[in-house]
């Protein structure tokens, strides 16, 4: 059975949404212990490239916090007015773009606290690690097997 252009929009939007629903309360979470490591007793005591981490894993993660949110803001200002795919087209981005940053937020936030915790090159290895991790199960992986399936469709 195949769905109209209507029907694929709603269920795209509606998966959009679920999608949402799992990523914004790690984002959020993540935001809320970055707002509260300046007020930490060490806090202090990290050096120079320990700040400008958690400047950058703030900053990140308050963008990827934002741009995950802004699917819902971006829908409800569109309520009722049409255009539904375009909701969705944007909110794909949004979506997208805000994973993109909060992946900065995560690694930055593992060599901060892996830094603080075991110095530099530590932190350079398991900065590295996450970092790989993320964007080849975030990325890569999805890319590659959409590949894979448009090739098999064609034969």
């Amino acid at each position: 059975m195949t769905e109209t252009e209507k029907e694929r929009t709603d269920r795209q939007l509606l998966e959009l949404l679920n999608e949402l629903r799992v990523a914004l309360p790690g984002a959020q979470v993540l935001l809320a212990f970055l707002l509260t490591v300046p007020f930490a007793t060490r806090f202090g005591r990290i050096s120079h490239s320990e700040r400008i981490a958690l400047l950058v894993c703030l900053l990140s993660t308050v963008a990827g916090t934002i741009l995950l949110m802004a699917p819902s803001v971006y829908h409800r200002l569109r309520w009722d007015q049409g255009g539904k795919s375009d909701v969705v087209r944007i909110a794909h981005w949004f979506f997208l773009t805000g994973t993109a940053m909060l992946g900065v937020g995560i690694a930055a936030s593992v060599f901060l606290v892996s830094s603080v915790v075991f110095g530099s090159a530590t932190a350079i290895a398991c900065t590295s690690a996450a970092a790989v991790m993320l964007l080849a199960s975030w990325y890569a992986l999805p890319l590659i097997r959409g590949r894979e399936g448009r090739v098999r469709r064609r034969e």
